[in-house]
């Protein structure tokens, strides 16, 4: 059982560590995208050293690494806790200034930058949290939370172990990685250097969540080429590459396969990125679907509408690229139930009700399952990233400190 007479440190550490800017780039080709992020990771490291993890370091590529040995007879599988530093590029993370809200009430939180307003009516979850203390950025940048909230939740659970030995657990593995938030979390993670047999990510929603089903996800290049010549003696002989473009965005079905239109389990096609010029014009889509066999059918439509609207244009060409990007994780959770069965048990243990949903996006976990290491992800308590108006709940982070504690205590006690 968790002693409720600990101190949480989660807090501490979290308004620590959103001072530092981490936030990622998607338009780099260095590993991780940008060398800010290693400055709080350093000092992850050396954190964990202090408090007593001999083997923390950080390598090369900024991954953050550590073991808490066990301090059980028993043969326990090596479970991990994975978290992330770095922050959305699409908000600045430079200068957070993190606010507390003590004892919500309900209705809006005003912040006072930037005229931003955290909404009741947009944030469903904030009727849960009357009483509790609201963490919120001051409205010109992002907070952090996602994913700084989960870090400073597994620091918190480790201080606790190395402060309760008499809690049993097996071994477990610590990472904090770079790059999730643009979808390199992964890309130089070494799962036998991690040494787990299975793993955590702790950057999920609301309380209770337990996420072991992604979308599959593709991404395709449409590329229409056509003829670029003076304007000015154009007639009959310019092919412009725009205008195919803008013919086949306009031919997208309104009112289904996009996500303004989507939810639950539907999938979508999604066009985030349009450059071009009369001679060429690139279009980008994300294609995303719980089945993987539907993203074949959404492709294939698209290839379809693609050849279908440079027919319109004779002397116009069509080139076209499909990449796989990552699949759902259930197709490897559902072979190891075990894993999500036991942040199950852990949460009902801490009287927290257990939410199964599904991920509407990826999850570094999704990689990671597919790379050897079953990764589902369990809640942080962030809510509203990628914004001004991200917050979290002092009370939801304590909670998942003594979720973290409880699984591994439950893995220990199933040995």
């Amino acid at each position: 059982m968790f002693d409720n007479k600990y101190q949480f440190t989660c807090v501490e550490k979290f308004l620590r560590y959103v001072k530092y800017d981490t936030q990622s780039d998607d338009n780099s080709t260095t590993f991780p995208s940008t060398a800010k992020q290693k400055n709080l990771s350093k000092d992850l490291a050396a954190e964990l050293l202090q408090l007593g993890l001999t083997d923390a370091h950080m390598d090369e590529y900024g991954y953050v690494m550590a073991t808490l040995p066990a301090n059980t007879d028993k043969a326990v599988p090596v479970i991990g806790f994975i978290s992330h530093v770095d922050t959305s590029p699409a908000v600045s993370g430079e200068f957070v200034n993190p606010m507390i809200h003590k004892n919500y009430q309900g209705g809006d939180i005003v912040l006072p930058k930037d005229g931003q307003v955290i909404r009741a009516e947009d944030n469903p979850d904030m009727k849960k949290m009357l009483g509790f203390d609201i963490i919120t950025s001051d409205g010109s940048t992002l907070l952090g939370a996602d994913n700084k909230a989960g870090v400073a939740e597994i620091v918190d659970a480790v201080e606790y172990f190395l402060s309760h030995p008499e809690v049993k657990h097996g071994t477990i593995k610590v990472c904090f990685t770079p790059d999730e938030e643009v979808g390199r979390g992964t890309e130089k993670f070494d799962v036998k250097k991690f040494g787990a047999n299975f793993a955590y990510t702790v950057d999920g929603q609301t309380r209770g969540e337990v996420e072991s089903e992604t979308f599959s996800a593709d991404a395709m290049t449409i590329i229409f080429q056509g003829k670029n010549i003076h304007p000015g003696y154009a007639k009959d002989k310019m092919i412009n590459s725009i205008k195919i473009a803008a013919r086949m965005m306009e031919k997208l079905p309104k009112d289904s396969f996009s996500p303004e239109t989507t939810e639950g389990r539907e999938g979508y096609v999604h066009c985030h990125t349009i450059t071009g010029s009369e001679e060429e014009s690139v279009l980008k889509f994300i294609i995303r679907d719980f089945e993987a066999e539907k993203l074949k059918e959404f492709e294939s439509y698209l290839q379809r509408l693609a050849e279908e609207t440079v027919s319109e244009f004779p002397g116009a060409r069509l080139q076209t690229q499909v990449f796989e990007q990552y699949r759902n994780m259930k197709y490897v959770l559902d072979k190891y139930p075990e894993v999500a069965a036991n942040a199950i048990e852990a949460m009902r243990r801490c009287g927290c009700e257990p939410i199964m949903s599904p991920i509407r996006g990826g999850t570094d976990g999704s990689r990671l399952s597919f790379m050897g290491l079953p990764t589902p992800n369990i809640f942080a308590g962030e809510h509203s990233f990628h914004s001004k108006t991200e917050w979290v709940a002092i009370q939801d982070m304590e909670m998942a400190v003594r979720v973290i504690v409880e699984i591994a205590q439950v893995w220990e006690e199933k040995a």
